[in-house]
């Protein structure tokens, strides 16, 4: 329908949008001309029944007015669409946004631009807010995402700009983000909100025109953005856009970054021309299609159609009169401001950012102690607040320098032993190994300070294939040289120079995490020490057997070149068919089909034979058909020939009742024995010939004759069906649900290679290691998984520990070769024609030339050492002995081993846990340790794996000192991700720390990681979550300041412990020290279990709740007083408050507790230097625990929290020191009221608390509220508060509240509610409706409360 003409008037009520305008518009559209140039075109009828809404002159109330500025982001949106709408507006240089109707005035970029949406004719299409509620919220949000992301960020790039450079790189990694996700929404979606264009779109495309068109490279946009690209591209096309954007182009960035506009031009292209005008006529169809896309019932909008105005309307009125209420509360905040600078008010003093001069002087006074020397807290005063820096200086090199981490050999304490996991040298520490690590010290700390002779043993892995690849890329990155353009002896120099420029970093991380490692006992799994166990393990294994060579199966890796054991090997579970990129291929490969194939007799009588196969590359090496020996189909063609169509070869038909099931596919399987693990079994048990057709880096090798030579193994997949469909021997594929097996380093696919290994036996060992764990001779914990345990010894295969590397140890095997053979003689070591008895073992060179001798006698050879190195996990498995020297006799050997604990992830339970009991319990015939705790995978705070390539991996470093976002970005950057995983990463990193992350100091990331840890498998870890420790760290620290200043300069600490027979105590005394005991007994009992959670809430809960929220508390007014026997004696147990919970902190802070407790005062008898060597407190509660004082201190801080919860509920203002009245019914109640009555004074903010029995009337003018059956609480209000006026906030705040209940009530009562809005927004409403009842009948509650003041 027509929405004007020269008949139409406007709306009656003052404030509302027009139904239509009073006089035409302009005959064509006129450049834009300042406001008080506008001019009127003469009307003409046939213009004003196209046009819509009319642009007149400024003050005309009577016409609608929206006046845009060119040098705003929003321009070009509000340009866009006044123009789908048909609506006039006027570009004004310079101006603010305003849109004007009759008195309303809307202000703001995004009220203009709703404005002009709602008033247009095609409001029904680009923002519905009166047809369709649901749909204008989702158009909302993208609009707020325009504005709020995309325009705030993209005027931060250009360095143009006066953004600073940590801007200008947070936006770029912001845009980048929002991009990302922007491109996610699109590849299932054409347009933002629907099919069809709305306001959403034109706002998006307005705000990323620039940054498609001039910033972003072509090559970032068409591999990451390739929907955002499709979307602007079309969107562009579109006439209302393409009027304003101009053609739609691609971008003139030809670089690899980001470019800077031209000539300094602003992100965003300049709007058009104006005021514009559009024709309904010329849109009507468009239009038509739009309205539909959102859902709307096309009866229903004709219906609707005459009301369409109305709404619209009344639509944007409302959104004028809330942005005049924001404009009025802008004036109100100006004008404020004037007043200030006018010397008319006061302003608020601003907290100065300049740190206290205290702080900086005790900082600089920490950081002038010399290396290794004690911080005397005598010379370093303490700091006001606590900071990390200067808590943790010097500390650490001075417990080394002691030898507080070596244990006294010789001694007759009990031996608490660990070897830490060693990490691998490749690099730096995460988050992960922080949690590892913090655990274990906490664990090897409590025990030293229990008395026990405490050996924690550092050493890093050589991790054979990672630190072979880290090189290797490096190399060919800096040098472009490959491993074998050095050779092996120049390649291995060069990783070692790696290992000692790079391999100290993990150990500079491990003394920042406060880890009290025996550096004196530092290994390296390639020490010398440990090469001799290595080498040893191996002869005794071979010579028992254990260690054989055989020309087996090996999961093979094409992309490192090397075999990799079966727990090295993720799985992938597959439904049907899939494409999958691969690296190394040409473009994504399918997997999970099976094909179908033909296989032609010999004799040509008998036809042929379809078999199946989900790799059909690897017909190139069928050796065979099998068939089940009673299929009556193929009984006439047992044993008979086929003929390989590609290379001739003659295939036979065998009969194989295990392999075959004759049910599945067409009862006929081929058989490739050198290429799968069952047809090995098959080739094994018919003898067939075994036929390898790849090399080792995944290309067909001769047996694929000239057509298939060459070829990359998924290329020659193609090509087979391409061939098979030439010869009409291809018979189609289908779906087939399968698991693929990926590499766990390189994500290749896994190829069963048929190569010489060396292989362990593990059955055997295997048995022996259940045994341990049945016995309980070894304990795994937690208990759940034994289960786990013994399932995967039970099924254990055999362990192929060859690797084809050169970094790790090298296999001391040597190949001979007899003098005038040739190489066809004596075989080729690791290929085909390899002699398994030409192999001796020797730990050297001349051992081995003996045994050769032996083996050969009279003949004369050469020995040639085997080429490749041993799985990285034999060495590993040799750990909790080999850094101790075995095999030699040492004395560390006999003193140290077997270990107490190993402590590491559940995840490499059998890559590492299992290997080193069993080679443990053979080589040394002792367990390696008596238990074994697993605790939980750390994920990050969305449940996702630590990846590199997602950004979510975090050096510790980090979160103790904090690091902006900028600088976590270049963290990735000079790795070994290629540039899109560091882009990927990138914005991973600004999604999860847009603020970077805040320093948080080593012991609140030790205590958060610890208090995280539960006996589960999986952790979601929060690194913002430490800064509430960090802050709790502060907490304690001005507890500490306060004791320090109570107890005075020359106060003696008690020499007899106290308890509760100590003399003049407090009731508030006798509990505090029952608490603490309480405290002490549950962190023991937790720590003996492993259940850190356990220990770390006991420790948090003394420290917080007991100790700084109430006992501190409660002797203020005690040595404020004039009572000095009740002074000392409080002094007394604050000083044992303080030095046990320091005590008990300590595993867990070993930093704060060491600086707190050197500047506490010692008794006399005290001769511990440092807390960490002092004792660990010890429960008694037969001494300290009094139950009864526990009891009613209970009753009395229920009181405490009703008092509290009185004063909230009237308001109180926090200064008040209102008169407490507790009724108390029964002796129980009346003795614990009696004896904590000042102590709910001071805990409740009451000037004084009076037990009343309940014969007792309390005053009038009190609030009350009932405890439980014998305590009521009465709070004197009288005095306090106005109830009339609170009387009168409350019922004002209902009824808004009522309001908005209505509103949510209204929507959600709307038709097709239900179906059209999402879940999430349905439940989100339902949620705020809910909290918006609760707040009345909360509010309704206090009025009567209050009513019964009045």
């Amino acid at each position: 329908s027509s929405m004007g003409g020269k008949d139409s008037k406007p709306a009656e009520a003052a404030g509302s949008v027009p139904a239509a305008p009073t006089r035409a518009p302009p005959a064509a559209p006129t450049p834009a001309v300042p406001k008080t140039e506008a001019k009127q075109a003469a009307p003409t009828p046939e213009a004003a029944e196209k046009t819509t809404v009319v642009a007149g002159p400024i003050g005309d109330a009577s016409s609608l007015h929206v006046v845009v500025p060119s040098n705003d982001p929003a321009a070009l949106k509000c340009l866009i669409a006044a123009s789908f709408g048909g609506v006039a507006v006027y570009q004004v240089s310079g101006a603010k946004f305003t849109v004007t109707i009759a008195k309303d005035t809307v202000v703001g970029a995004n009220g203009a631009l709703r404005y002009v949406a709602a008033a247009g004719a095609a409001s029904a299409a680009l923002y519905p807010v009166a047809t369709n509620a649901p749909a204008a919220a989702q158009i909302d949000s993208w609009v707020e995402f325009a504005a709020s992301t995309l325009d705030v960020h993209a005027t931060n790039w250009p360095p143009g700009s006066d953004a600073s450079d940590a801007a200008k790189i947070s936006a770029k990694a912001q845009l980048s983000a929002a991009l990302s996700d922007l491109d996610a929404h699109l590849s299932k979606n054409p347009r933002l909100c629907g099919k069809a264009t709305t306001l959403a779109d034109i706002a998006v495309v307005s705000s990323i025109a620039g940054l498609m068109t001039q910033v972003l490279p072509q090559s970032f946009v068409a591999k990451d953005l390739a929907n955002v690209s499709r979307y602007y591209s079309e969107c562009a096309k579109e006439k209302h856009f393409s009027s304003f954007l101009g053609a739609a182009r691609d971008s003139q960035n030809t670089g690899s970054d980001w470019a800077v506009p031209k000539d300094n031009v602003q992100t965003f292209p300049a709007p058009g021309p104006g005021p514009v005008t559009e024709s309904t006529e010329a849109s009507t169809d468009t239009l038509a299609e739009q309205a539909s896309s959102l859902s709307l019932d096309p009866e229903a909008a004709e219906k609707a159609a005459a009301k369409k105005l109305k709404k619209a309307a009344e639509n944007a009125a409302k959104i004028a009169k809330l942005e005049a209420k924001k404009a009025k509360l802008v004036e109100q905040e100006a004008a404020k401001i004037a007043k200030e600078k006018s010397g008319d008010v006061k302003p608020k003093k601003k907290k100065s950012d300049e740190p206290d001069a205290e702080d900086v002087a005790a900082l600089a006074a920490a950081r002038a102690v010399k290396k290794g020397t004690y911080k005397d807290p005598r010379i370093v005063p303490m700091a006001k607040s606590y900071d990390p820096k200067n808590v943790e200086q010097a500390w650490y090199e001075w417990w080394e320098e002691e030898g507080f981490f070596k244990p006294e050999m010789g001694s007759t304490k009990p031996k608490f032993v660990i070897v830490i996991p060693p990490p691998n040298v490749t690099g730096a520490l995460h988050i992960g190994h922080a949690l590892t690590n913090s655990i274990q010290d906490t664990i090897v700390r409590w025990r030293r300070m229990c008395g026990y002779e405490a050996l924690w043993v550092p050493g890093t892995d050589h991790a054979g294939i990672a630190t072979q690849s880290v090189v290797e890329k490096q190399l060919m990155r800096e040098e472009g040289l490959t491993r074998h353009d050095l050779g092996r002896e120049k390649f291995l120099e060069r990783v070692f120079e790696w290992k000692e420029a790079y391999g100290g970093k993990i150990f500079n991380q491990l003394r920042r995490l406060g880890s009290s490692l025996d550096w004196s006992r530092e290994r390296f799994t390639m020490d010398d020490m440990l090469s001799k166990a290595v080498k040893e393990a191996f002869v005794r294994m071979h010579a028992e057997g254990l260690v054989y060579r055989d020309n087996r199966l090996v999961n093979w890796c094409c992309r490192l070149k090397t075999a990799i054991s079966d727990i090295e090997v993720d799985h992938v579970d597959l439904t049907g068919c899939t494409e999958l990129a691969v690296p190394g291929q040409d473009g994504k490969v399918e997997f999970g089909a099976i094909w179908s194939f033909a296989y032609k007799f010999e004799d040509e009588a008998l036809g042929e034979i379809v078999v199946a196969t989900t790799r059909p590359e690897t017909m190139l090496g069928d050796t065979a058909v099998a068939v089940h020996p009673d299929d009556p189909r193929y009984t006439h063609v047992h044993g008979k020939l086929l003929i390989h169509p590609f290379n001739g070869r003659k295939i036979p038909v065998i009969c194989d009742a295990e392999l075959v099931d004759m049910s599945f596919g067409t009862g006929a399987v081929k058989i490739t024995p050198a290429h799968d693990p069952n047809d090995f079994a098959t080739g094994k048990r018919h003898d067939l010939e075994f036929v390898n057709m790849l090399t080792e880096d995944g290309l067909v090798n001769d047996e694929g004759g000239d057509r298939f030579k060459g070829m990359k193994r998924f290329t020659a997949r193609k090509a087979v069906i391409e061939a098979l469909e030439t010869l009409n021997l291809y018979h189609g594929k289908k779906d087939n649900p399968m698991r693929l097996g990926l590499c766990s380093r390189s994500k290749d696919v896994i190829e069963p290679m048929l190569k010489p290994q060396w292989w362990v036996d593990c059955a055997s060992m295997a048995k022996d290691a259940m045994a341990a764990a049945k016995s309980k001779e070894l304990e795994i914990i937690p208990a759940f998984m034994e289960p786990t345990w013994f399932r995967w010894l039970e099924n254990i295969r055999d362990w192929c520990i060859s690797r084809q590397l050169w970094w790790g140890h090298r296999i001391p095997a040597f190949y001979v070769k007899l003098e005038g053979e040739t190489d066809d003689e004596s075989g080729m070591a690791g290929g085909s024609s390899e002699k398994m008895d030409r192999w001796v073992i020797g730990r050297e060179l001349d051992e081995a030339q003996i045994v050769a001798e032996k083996k050969f006698p009279g003949q004369k050879f050469t020995l040639k050492q085997d080429e490749d190195v041993l799985d990285t996990w034999f060495s590993s498995g040799l750990f909790p002995f080999s850094v101790f020297g075995w095999p030699d006799a040492t004395p560390d050997l006999a003193e140290f081993y077997p270990t107490a604990l190993l402590e590491t992830g559940h995840d490499i339970m059998f890559f590492w846990v299992a290997r080193m009991v069993m080679m443990g319990m053979k080589l040394t015939g002792k367990v390696p340790f008596k238990q074994v705790y697993l605790h939980a995978m750390v994920r990050d705070a969305h449940g996702r794996k630590m990846s590199k390539s997602l950004g979510n991996v975090i050096d510790p470093l980090n979160v103790i000192e904090g690091i902006s976002l900028v600088d976590l970005n270049k963290t990735l950057e000079g790795g070994n991700l290629d540039d899109s995983e560091v882009k990927k990463a990138q914005r991973g990193q600004a999604r999860d720390y847009p603020d970077g992350i805040p320093e948080c100091g080593t012991d609140a990331m030790r205590f958060a990681l610890v208090a995280y840890t539960a006996q589960g498998r999986d952790i979601n870890l929060d690194v913002l979550r430490v800064v509430g420790y960090r802050h709790w760290c502060n907490k304690m620290w001005n507890a500490v300041r306060f004791a320090m200043m109570n107890l005075g300069d020359g106060y003696a600490a008690p020499e007899v412990a106290m308890t509760q027979e100590s003399p003049d105590l407090t009731a508030a005394s006798k509990w505090a020290l029952s608490r603490m005991d309480k405290a002490v007994a549950m962190v023991n009992d937790s720590l003996e279990t492993y259940d850190f959670n356990g220990s770390t809430t006991g420790v948090y809960h003394f420290w917080q709740y007991d100790l700084c929220d109430v006992f501190i508390e409660l002797m203020k007014p005690v040595v404020q007083g004039n009572d000095e026997v009740a002074k000392k004696s409080t002094r007394d147990v604050l000083w044992t408050l303080l030095d046990a919970g320091l005590r008990l902190l300590h595993p867990f802070m070993p930093f704060v507790t060491e600086e707190l407790w050197q500047r506490l005062p010692r008794r006399q008898a005290e001769t511990a230097r440092s807390i960490m060597i002092a004792d660990y407190p010890v429960s008694t509660p037969d001494t300290r625990v009094d139950e009864v004082v526990e009891t009613r201190m209970a009753s009395a801080m229920d009181v405490v929290k009703a008092v509290r919860a009185l004063r909230a509920s009237y308001n109180l203002p926090p200064k008040a020191k209102p008169e407490v009245f507790v009724v108390a019914r029964g002796d129980e109640a009346v003795a614990a009221m009696s004896l904590f009555a000042d102590a709910i004074a001071t805990l409740a903010s009451a000037s004084v608390c009076a037990v009343l029995s309940p014969d007792d009337a309390a005053p009038a003018g009190c609030g009350v509220t009932i405890v439980d059956e014998s305590t009521t609480v009465y709070v004197m209000l009288k005095g306090s508060v106005e109830p009339s006026v609170e009387i009168a906030k409350l019922e004002k705040k209902v009824v808004a509240t009522l309001k908005q209940i209505a509103e949510l009530a209204q929507k959600m009562a709307m038709d097709g509610y239900e179906d059209k809005v999402p879940e999430s927004v349905r439940n989100d409403n339902a949620e705020k409706k809910e909290k918006f009842e609760a707040e009345v009948a909360v509010s309704e509650s206090a009025v009567e409360e209050f009513k019964k003041l009045l």
